[in-house]
């Protein structure tokens, strides 16, 4: 298996695979509420059966190559992650996504793991477009696209139902013309 160093914290990415579901769920379990404030996540994996699941879709995904999942590990404990929920290679677009549980907040993991798996999308398959999907509330993950070059493209109002109430959701992108621009300015 590969990881990817994300620095000098003992930070590392690595992929999410079905066979972690136990150690997925523990760690959902300890940030259930400070993940599901925003994105389905935490809701979707209540129990061993569902974080199996949830990761077996992953990785069919990534069989097909529509969408790929990883985690980030600090000190070898399981912290967050980033992901490609969608993945449309021959069309070029992508769309990425994280998550953090509390410990972890604060620390440039999400913006260290995801110019990992953009650079990849881009540089390795081809992708023209990568999108973060935001809800506008979502202070800290807009801060992450706004780190990464993205630009705000719109505003989808009261476009997802979550928890029952009605959430803008904010739609940042780069291009990957732009993504090697910033890479070589440096």
């Amino acid at each position: 298996m590969f990881s990817v160093s994300l620095g000098d914290d003992n930070a590392e990415l690595r992929p999410l695979e079905p066979w972690r579901a136990e150690e997925f769920l523990a760690h959902v379990d300890r940030g259930r509420e400070h993940i599901g404030r925003y994105i389905g996540l935490a809701d979707a994996v209540t129990d061993l059966e569902s974080s199996r699941s949830f990761l077996r879709q992953y990785a069919e995904r990534a069989a097909s190559d529509t969408g790929r999942i990883f985690g980030i590990w600090v000190d070898d404990q399981l912290v967050g992650g980033v992901l490609f929920r969608t993945m449309d290679v021959p069309g070029g677009t992508a769309e990425a996504g994280c998550w953090l549980e509390p410990s972890a907040v604060g620390r440039g993991l999400v913006t260290r793991a995801a110019r990992v798996i953009i650079d990849w999308a881009i540089e390795e398959r081809g992708i023209h477009r990568v999108e973060w999907h935001v809800a506008s509330a979502n202070r800290p993950s807009i801060a992450v696209a706004q780190r990464l070059g993205m630009v705000r493209d719109g505003v989808l109002r009261e476009s997802t139902l979550h928890r029952g109430e009605r959430q803008d959701v904010e739609v940042w992108s780069v291009l990957a013309p732009e993504w090697r621009a910033a890479k070589r300015a440096g």
